[in-house]
């Protein structure tokens, strides 16, 4: 590496080689630097980096942890990580060398997120809190895994927040049917509504629907993909999960409902999107008709819940819920036990039944002796 003065323009650079993964060589030039210490402290920097020494700063670490983890994380996962990392971990740690970072200051700044707020003023959801600290704890395993950290020190200090916070709310489907009715003076509304109370898609899935994802003939729609609105644009991605593409069966009057929807769509193709609205349009809709039909204010995450209790009312397992709706059994019978009958009753009138016959059978044993 070479610094040097730019005699025209009066600032310094740097000139440096460097070998990529292939093994070739390649030489750049880093411009701009105001002073020759700027351009030394860039350098220097640049040379902990690019040989994984762990002298280097947290902020120059994030630039390499970015780097290998980037194109393997989903658009939209990695928009949330980077906003995360660049609005609550960098300003705290950024100018820290990532090998003198302390349980001790893992600490300190979970107390200065516990005592944190968002934008309106209201503290940061315990659930919020574990997000943040699972982000700090990635980068700090990468380090451990890959560029030989010692250890994790926001894994010694241990997690903050927990994973379950909200109170899971749901509409009963009289609940459901008060609302809907309001949302009839807005086809859009309504059968977006329709699609997510009664198969019980997440939100992203119903924005990427098109009418090729429906086979009326067999009363199915195919979930395979997600709508995401980033950076100003239109993002269609994979569904959350692999478990996440699936087909489900639709109840007939549902069929009838969207065959009618897509006949007020004006020469709509048959990969258009079928629901050209935002969440924010959706959010704003709930509002308006849950404030109308007088029933309680639930997320739109919520109808999913809705359906899935609905679902569980009617006697169905665990597992063919969760093969509806895309999530693991696991999940649904560790989420919604509250909602499943109790068999708690049964089990210990059977327990009875089967001590009283097994004394009754020592009994009269013992009679015959």
């Amino acid at each position: 590496m070479v610094v040097y003065k730019d005699e025209k323009t009066n600032t310094w650079m740097v000139y440096y080689r460097v070998t990529d993964w292939k093994g070739d060589r390649k030489q750049s030039t880093k411009r701009g630097f105001q002073t020759k210490r700027d351009a030394l402290a860039w350098e220097r920097e640049f040379l902990n980096k690019t040989q994984a020494d762990l002298s280097m700063t947290f902020a120059s670490f994030v630039d390499t942890y970015t780097v290998d983890m980037k194109n393997r994380i989903k658009e939209n996962t990695w928009h949330t990580k980077e906003h995360i990392i660049r609005t609550k971990i960098l300003p705290y740690f950024g100018k820290r060398k990532i090998s003198d970072i302390q349980p001790r200051d893992i600490i300190a700044w979970q107390n200065e997120m516990i005592k944190g707020c968002d934008k309106n003023g209201k503290k940061y959801s315990p659930v919020y809190l574990k997000t943040l600290h699972n982000q700090l704890s990635s980068i700090f395993n990468h380090a451990v895994k890959f560029y030989g950290l010692k250890e994790n020190p926001a894994a010694k200090v241990g997690n903050m927040g927990k994973a379950k916070a909200r109170e899971m709310l749901f509409w009963t489907q009289e609940e459901y049917k008060k609302f809907s009715e309001e949302m009839m003076d807005k086809p859009v509304s309504f059968y977006a509504f329709e699609m997510l109370y009664w198969c019980g898609i997440r939100e992203g899935e119903l924005l990427a629907l098109t009418p090729a994802d429906f086979d009326f003939d067999r009363e199915t729609v195919t979930i395979s993909k997600s709508y995401q609105r980033i950076g100003g644009r239109d993002i269609i991605t994979d569904p959350k999960t692999p478990k996440s593409n699936r087909t489900i069966k639709m109840p007939e009057f549902l069929c009838e409902e969207m065959q009618d929807y897509m006949k007020q769509l004006y020469r709509i193709g048959k990969n258009d999107r079928l629901f050209e609205v935002t969440k924010s349009y959706l959010h704003h809709e709930m509002d308006r008709g849950a404030k109308a039909a007088g029933v309680k204010r639930i997320r739109i995450h919520d109808l999913r819940h809705s359906h899935i209790s609905l679902l569980i009312e009617m006697g169905y397992s665990a597992v063919a819920i969760a093969d509806r709706v895309g999530h693991e059994s696991i999940n649904i019978t560790y989420n919604y036990a509250h909602l499943f009958p109790s068999t708690q009753s049964d089990m210990a009138d059977k327990l009875n039944q089967f001590r009283k016959e097994g004394t009754d059978n020592v009994t009269e044993e013992q009679r015959r002796a």
